[in-house]
């Protein structure tokens, strides 16, 4: 099996390993997946931990889970190589509690809306969680907001209706906002 990994490996631009928190074994099993990739891997590796897998809940003790696989991960010394995002259990109160934790630092460049140097706090070498994969979260919030829009024969398109389509955009970029740095958009 790993012989065809291999293969397809080096033809790679980006490799992403998902995996959930399977307690004691965690870093033994990545450890083991990463040293068969590394033999051939000529590209960049993302390993998404997912924390509680698709949940999709709006609550704060939902993220909690996550949050505190990612602080036992981050904090071993013999985690493989490479940049770590959060999954699985994230919502709108995630990127608060990682930087809260001191685990997760806003992108800011010279193009950025960000306006506050509070963002610029936590430098990259503490900051060990690079991206946050909201899923069935983000489908819910906006979810709801396709679930208002008027059908015709079965079909609904949001693009048809300006006010749901600003709508959708806002609370897609109230939950991004913070990741990508944005400041809060009035609309």
């Amino acid at each position: 099996m790993f012989f065809l990994l291999n293969h397809f490996l080096l033809q790679c631009n980006n490799l992403q390993v998902s995996f959930p928190n399977v307690g004691e074994s965690t870093l033994s099993v990545m450890n083991a997946i990463y040293a068969k990739m590394q033999q051939c891997l000529k590209c960049y590796n993302l390993w998404q931990m997912d924390g509680h897998p698709m949940s999709g809940d709006i609550g704060r003790g939902a993220t909690r889970d996550a949050i505190n696989f990612a602080i036992h991960l981050i904090a071993a010394s013999n985690k493989p190589h490479g940049f770590y995002q959060l999954a699985g259990g994230t919502n709108a109160f995630t990127v608060e509690r990682l930087k809260k934790e001191g685990l997760f630092q806003t992108t800011i460049d010279e193009n950025s809306l960000e306006t506050s140097n509070e963002e610029k706090q936590v430098g990259p070498a503490q900051a060990s969680i690079g991206g946050i994969a909201y899923g069935g979260y983000a489908r819910k919030i906006v979810g709801k907001v396709l679930r208002k829009l008027p059908t015709q024969h079965g079909r609904a398109c949001i693009e048809d209706h300006p006010e749901y389509l600003l709508e959708a955009l806002k609370k897609a970029l109230a939950l991004v906002g913070p990741v990508k740095g944005y400041r809060k958009l009035n609309f």
